[in-house]
């Protein structure tokens, strides 16, 4: 957590200030959704309480806090109540370890009668060296919340949305993991601010004692040209892995009532949504990183942006924190992009049947992410070699 209280403590804020950042942006999204697909389907959405409909999601959360908590009477009390909690827990702690600016160094200064720093703060909740093996072993853990929410529900319907989910998601997180596979032998790692690291500037790529590069500057050196079939796979698993449309057969409305929530209401309703969106966010936060160059900005490297800041007349701090600001701004368009894009589709493609689904997983996206792997490691052997 740091050396010393000062660092200690402004680390555990940055925990918490994520943390909020994260559960502060799924009213914004549940906004952005219900107004996106009225602009889609040719409604007009939320629009009454408040300018834009805004004060509406402030009506919803009363609501939400407000309502009867209740349990059905054959429910399993412990798990019902403790489904949400846990719905909640692998979205936050998966989120914290995405990065997404470049880390902002403080220098060495005197206050109290004590030295304090030289400090580097990184704007992500920690930092992990194996940080894609713990996002996609916490991320995971949420199939367990949904098993737990199904058998405590005490409903039949409840019950089969959780073995849908259960299934759904051993499905797809074979072909979710293997997608980025290539991208780990690509960039020889599995810390995510390397991976960044190694799409700055234009296009170039180095890796293994060997360089690719390209005479176009303005190409960005990002991972998805390098890994375009790894992308897809990964974005349309990331659908799977989130119970999003199309792939949303844990939930299936038309059959299941609502599916493993079924019997859910109010606030512990509240804390499934809010990890619904978690898995949104880390999905598209994911994406950015490892196939869009995270929160670099295409066609000027970290380094250099310090330069150009510097010399507007900024001092070396200043302009270390303005860069850490633009790189965040940059992650943040990225990462707006990804979630539209979570909200477009919901409202374009129908659902898929139980068992298109199935062979959608095991027959297409598996064979597919196996081929891409191992095309990659040819490659890799190839140009090395």
């Amino acid at each position: 957590m740091g050396q010393d209280i000062l660092e200690i403590t402004i680390n555990s804020v940055k925990l918490i200030l994520i943390f909020l950042m994260m559960v502060q942006a799924v009213p914004i999204l549940v906004w952005l959704e219900r107004r996106g697909s009225a602009f889609i389907q040719n409604r007009f959405g939320p629009n009454r309480v408040g300018p834009l409909g805004l004060v509406q999601l402030l009506a919803d959360a009363v609501k939400f806090l407000t309502k009867e908590d209740f349990a059905p009477d054959k429910a399993v009390r412990s798990l019902f109540y403790a489904a949400p909690v846990f719905a909640l827990i692998p979205a936050t702690l998966a989120y914290a370890a995405i990065p997404m600016s470049t880390p902002i160094s403080i220098a060495a200064f005197e206050a109290f009668g004590s030295t304090w720093g030289p400090y580097l703060f990184r704007v992500q909740g920690y930092e992990i060296g194996v940080g894609i093996v713990f996002i996609l072993g916490v991320s995971s853990l949420a199939a367990y919340t949904i098993l737990m929410a199904g058998w405590g529900s005490g409903s039949k319907f409840s019950l089969l949305g959780a073995l849908r989910a259960s299934a759904q998601v051993i499905s797809y997180e074979l072909a979710l993991g293997l997608s980025i596979v290539g991208v780990i032998m690509m960039y020889g790692t599995f810390n995510l601010s390397e991976m960044i690291q190694a799409q700055q500037g234009p296009f170039q790529f180095s890796a293994f004692g060997y360089t690719i590069a390209s005479t176009v500057d303005w190409i960005p050196n990002w991972g998805i040209f390098y890994q375009p079939i790894g992308f897809i796979l990964f974005f349309a698993a990331a659908f799977a892995e989130s119970n999003r449309l199309p792939f949303d057969l844990a939930e299936g409305e038309a059959e299941l009532v609502a599916g493993f929530h079924t019997e859910y209401g109010g606030f512990k309703m509240l804390m499934f949504f809010i990890g619904e969106y978690g898995h949104m966010m880390i999905a598209a936060g994911l994406a950015t990183t490892f196939f869009f160059g995270g929160y670099g900005i295409p066609g000027i490297t970290a380094q250099e942006l310090q330069q150009v800041i510097v010399g507007w007349g900024y001092a070396d701090q200043t302009a270390n924190i303005l860069n850490a600001v633009l790189h965040f701004l940059m992650y943040n368009v990225k990462f707006a992009i990804f979630l539209w894009i979570f909200i477009h589709v919901r409202w374009t493609l129908p659902r898929f049947r139980y068992d298109q689904l199935m062979d959608l997983g095991w027959k297409t996206m598996l064979p597919w992410a196996l081929a891409n792997t191992i095309l990659t490691a040819i490659v890799i052997y190839v140009v090395a070699a």
